[in-house]
């Protein structure tokens, strides 16, 4: 079962754009009368059946919709994005598949990049929805600097995490509490900075190890995605 992404649907009839209605009619070889499903990436996932197809799209008709309920907890990655874009991208869709709720892209003092794609990477969320039938599309934040972040993310009721390879700190899994919301600070290839790792000790972010081994950027934000993940099953 294929699932298409349409933020907005009608509740009656549908239309779909041309790429989408493309892939339904020459890749999967859909014809009037197959059932389509539609999810919002709200929660909402809808059956539909084809009754039109032209040069300009396909129109269909909704007949059930399934309501998801959202997890009981939330995972939010605060990332640096990596100097390669394709890495940063591949972290996105894969945080995607394991069930990410949100990402904020974070800017440190050794970040390897300053700018990203928002629009473009919006598309590989949506790719990664529709491939692995989540219900609900993850948050893409707006960038921020890492003292605006962990200083404005200090009143939320999320447990927060920084991950930073060291003997001495507890592992993840061993102190994160099982339903609980969780943010977790991944730094770039050179990690944070002394002042950025002070700073967030000193309001109460709990430094963590993803492992045993020292991990790449976008590995480490699939590590601490998917331990949360398991913990919750």
């Amino acid at each position: 079962m294929y699932w298409f992404y349409l933020a907005d649907i009608p509740k009656k009839k549908i239309f779909l754009n041309q790429e989408e209605s493309r892939h339904i009619t020459k890749v999967l070889r859909y014809g009037i009368g197959d059932t389509v499903y539609l999810n919002d990436g709200k929660g909402s996932v809808y059956q539909c059946i084809i009754k039109f197809i032209d040069k300009k799209g396909c129109e269909l008709e909704s007949i059930a919709v399934k309501h998801h309920p959202q997890k009981e907890y939330r995972i939010h990655i605060a990332i640096a994005p990596t100097k390669n874009n394709s890495r940063f991208e591949w972290f996105l869709e894969k945080a995607t598949e394991i069930g990410i709720d949100q990402i904020t892209p974070i800017y440190s003092k050794h970040s390897e990049r300053r700018k990203i794609q928002s629009a473009r990477l919006n598309k590989v969320l949506i790719g990664a929805l529709k491939q692995s039938c989540q219900a609900y599309l993850p948050k893409l934040n707006e960038p921020m600097c890492f003292n605006d972040f962990i200083v404005n993310s200090g009143t939320n009721d999320s447990d927060m995490f920084i991950a930073a390879f060291h003997e001495e700190n507890q592992e993840l899994s061993s102190i994160y509490q099982r339903g609980e919301d969780a943010t977790i600070l991944i730094g770039p290839e050179g990690d944070f900075d002394k002042t950025e790792m002070d700073l967030a000790l000193s309001l109460g972010v709990a430094r963590v190890n993803l492992g045993k081994s020292r991990l790449r950027t976008e590995t480490a934000g699939i590590v601490a995605c998917h331990t949360i993940s398991l913990i919750n099953q």
